[in-house]
């Protein structure tokens, strides 16, 4: 397995980042994963920082060095990130909780699978054709019946990680892919000024996806002015051959079977002693995802 990325996260200007994004993989599977902490509530950055660490933490557990079930993985990683943001606010007392969207793809047999909760987007390309692009949980892409999506403000969510009301996410089929096509997990500071044509033609163009991916954070970044919002983006191509005089990519190709490299750091802003994720939500999740394909695997027998 063989892919370039490049991941970048800008505070704007806003007093602080409450996005966070990485990547882990073995030798036969790669996760993805990006959050943007909401605004309005308390401590978006650790709720965004405590998704990120739960997805990552069941992803070690369970891709050795494969995942038995993709999509029950991505669907018990979410629901142990949520688990962890709603202990930590309980741990604290919190009258209000942390919250935070996500979109989360795994990498694994050539296809690429995914599964998001909010307004962070994943964008797949292929060329300059748009292949994919989830559609937001909001009530300007899901309005009510009998209004219209003009008059209603975008920034309003429907669901998210950390609310008392358990998640709302949707959950991808496998996409295969092919030869240089490209994967972008964005939050709204890019989306939210970029229109989608724009998007796809820089991301999809001839350029290296290292070239071409902090060009679409610094368009944003310009577009938003001294207001904007945090900017931050995970984008990666896959099977791209060495190009003449371009660092390489990563491949996964000569690692062990045993072996987990990972972006994604371990504790919390402000929080030295707070580095340890709850293990029993851990457990709970892998076994969701064994019964999960128990019932699957019965069902077709």
């Amino acid at each position: 397995m063989k892919f370039s990325v490049f991941q970048v996260s800008r505070k704007g200007g806003r007093l602080k980042n409450e996005d966070r994004m990485g990547y882990c993989y073995t030798r036969e599977s790669a996760l993805f994963v990006l959050a943007d902490g909401m605004g309005g509530h308390p401590e978006g950055e650790v709720a965004a920082q405590l998704a990120l660490q739960a997805v990552s933490a069941l992803f070690q557990r369970e891709a050795r060095p494969v995942l038995a079930d993709v999509r029950h993985f991505l669907s018990a990683a979410i629901g142990a990130a949520h688990q962890q943001i709603m202990r930590y606010a309980g741990r604290k007392a919190m009258l209000d909780t942390p919250r935070t969207t996500i979109v989360v793809a795994v990498l694994q047999q050539g296809c690429a699978t995914w599964a998001h909760c909010g307004d962070s987007r994943l964008y797949a390309v292929r060329g300059e054709r748009l292949l994919v692009r989830t559609r937001d949980h909001s009530h300007a892409e899901r309005p009510r019946p009998g209004v219209s999506p003009q008059t209603v403000n975008r920034n309003l969510l429907q669901t998210c990680l950390g609310s008392p009301v358990p998640p709302v996410f949707d959950l991808s089929d496998a996409l295969p892919l092919q030869q240089g096509d490209r994967l972008m997990l964005c939050s709204d500071g890019l989306w939210g000024v970029i229109e989608d044509a724009l998007l796809v033609r820089t991301l999809g163009g001839a350029r290296p996806v290292a070239d071409a991916a902090p060009e679409l954070v610094e368009m944003a970044l310009r577009r938003g002015g001294p207001q904007s919002d945090n900017v931050t983006l995970i984008a990666l191509e896959w099977e791209t051959p060495d190009a003449p005089g371009s660092e390489p990519g990563v491949s996964t190709d000569s690692i062990g079977p045993d072996v987990f490299a990972s972006s994604i750091q371990a504790g919390l802003p402000g929080e030295a002693d707070y580095d340890e994720l709850d293990e029993a939500a851990i457990e709970r999740s892998i076994a969701e995802i064994n019964e999960a394909i128990r019932r699957s695997a019965a069902r077709k027998t």
